[in-house]
């Protein structure tokens, strides 16, 4: 009986033993299982057979932004809810007893696509379903960008084919020199079409050569009632203020020494009946901005050295660079001048956040440039693509001037990166059979480095680019790996 006693404490002690051996090989394999799906750029969970979380790595975390604690050990049917998990595909997989996939939207409004995989034993019982996610906010990304660069592919070899096009596309309709393909500015000119037969005083503002005469000309053609009457235009910053009043307001005989004689009629009485543009309002002499404001209210001009007023009939397009609320909070420019100017007010946004316009705008300066000169040149895919990821200070005007300097002094018909006034001096020497050897994939990876290195040069950190583009932080990682930018 002794001896039986001791054989049953050996053989429990065996198989306690060989217990707390299979316990540590079970917790091995899953420290070895956890280590392998952690190397996977995938999300990767795995539950049992009734949906219990057994794994799950940080790729699934970062896709779906639930956090380990809250999946281990639960059954995603827990995890359901009507917000941002209204189905489980493990659960779904469990049910269908096949492979699910579906799109979904996480909690931190990122698209992913989710694979649910169920693994059955021998007896064909579900034993495990692992659930695969793949972060395609970058795929949707890339394909938006895809279709950008095929488009400008499609309307740069049209211009390479056609150098005598006369309407690059985004061209309005309404007019033979005005370019628009910026949901802005359609906005802005549809209202200028609109608001163009009132009398109501307009503001323009926005920033130097941004094309705030080109809208101010536009009305004016617009006008049903003014099209066919004069428009009148002056620098209100470019006239001494002493000779800006006898401009604007005409004098008459023997009212200041050097009066013309017979006196002179001013510009508001020239306008009658038509369009009076006054630029750079912001620089008036607050002497005149009164003057300016009587004007307006009364709808009359009186000649310097007369005391008669004459009634003028003109619509009034005041434009400026600067911020005249700003002004008017510094007692530069009249509170009650400001408000009555700004009765229509349009606000031109900059070139640099109206890239899809640089293209055809180019085109357009391109063709009137080559026949002023006599010239054929032709933009390359590069330069067009540097001249869209370039900030433009100088907006429409500097585009124009930079067009009409390649035209005049490159020598290349194919107008080259070193032919910008910006890169001229640092040595882009690529030949245009190189150029023209570049496939879609090519032109592709070289506008995804150009956004690259932009942002690196804002100082941007891999994850506040990851934001910015909306994609994973690994997957900028991986991006500037790829293009050494790193």
């Amino acid at each position: 009986m002794v001896e039986d006693k001791f054989k049953k404490s050996d053989d429990k002690h065996v198989q306690n033993k060989v217990m707390k051996n299979e316990l540590q090989e079970a917790k091995e394999y899953m420290a070895d299982m956890q280590e392998i799906i952690e190397g996977s750029f995938d999300g990767i969970l795995v539950t049992d057979g009734e949906g219990t979380v057994l794994l799950v790595n940080q790729s699934y975390v970062r896709h779906t932004d639930i956090q380990k604690e809250e999946l281990l050990g639960r059954n995603v049917r827990e995890l359901i809810n009507p917000v941002w998990m209204k189905n489980s595909v493990a659960l779904l997989a469990i049910e269908q007893r096949q492979p699910v996939s579906m799109h979904h939207t996480t909690r931190n409004k990122k698209s992913i696509m989710v694979t649910g995989t169920p693994i059955f034993d021998n007896n064909g019982a579900i034993k495990r379903v692992v659930v695969n996610t793949r972060d395609i906010s970058e795929i949707y990304a890339l394909r938006e960008e895809l279709l950008k660069a095929k488009e400008m592919e499609r309307i740069y070899f049209d211009q390479m084919n056609n150098r005598d096009i006369q309407e690059p596309p985004g061209l309005s309709a309404w007019s033979n020199d005005i370019v628009i393909s910026n949901p802005k500015m359609r906005e802005i000119y549809s209202l200028a079409k609109k608001v163009c037969n009132f009398n109501a005083p307009i503001l323009i503002s926005g920033e130097s050569g941004v094309g705030k005469e080109m809208l101010a000309k536009f009305m004016h053609r617009e006008s049903a009632i003014r099209k066919n009457k004069p428009l009148v235009a002056v620098n209100c910053g470019a006239i001494p203020e002493n000779l800006l009043e006898s401009e604007l307001f005409g004098y008459t005989e023997g009212s200041f020494t050097g009066a013309s004689k017979g006196g002179k009629q001013g510009l508001f009485q020239a306008a009658d009946g038509g369009t009076l543009l006054l630029d750079e309002i912001g620089e008036m002499s607050q002497n005149l901005q009164v003057k300016l404001l009587r004007v307006l209210e009364t709808r009359t001009v009186t000649k310097i050295g007369s005391t008669e007023p004459i009634p003028i009939d003109i619509s009034l397009i005041a434009m400026t660079n600067k911020n005249l609320e700003e002004l008017v909070q510094e007692g530069t420019f009249r509170e009650d001048l400001y408000y009555r100017l700004n009765v229509i007010n349009f606000v031109l946004p900059p070139l640099r956040d109206r890239s899809e316009e640089i293209l055809p705008l180019s085109l357009r300066f391109l063709n009137q440039f080559n026949k002023q000169y006599g010239q054929t040149k032709s933009l390359t895919y590069e330069v067009v693509q540097e001249m869209i990821d370039y900030p433009w200070p100088g907006n429409t005007r500097q585009l124009k001037n930079v067009i009409e300097n390649m035209v005049v002094l490159s020598n290349n018909e194919y107008l080259q990166l070193n032919d910008l006034p910006w890169l001229a001096d640092q040595g882009h020497h690529d030949t245009s059979s190189e150029k023209e050897k570049k496939s879609l994939h090519d032109m592709l990876d070289g506008y995804e480095k150009s956004i690259l290195e932009r942002l690196k040069s804002k100082g941007l950190s891999s994850r506040e680019i990851a934001c910015e583009l909306h994609v994973d932080q690994s997957t900028i990682v991986r991006k500037l790996q790829k293009h050494q930018l790193k």
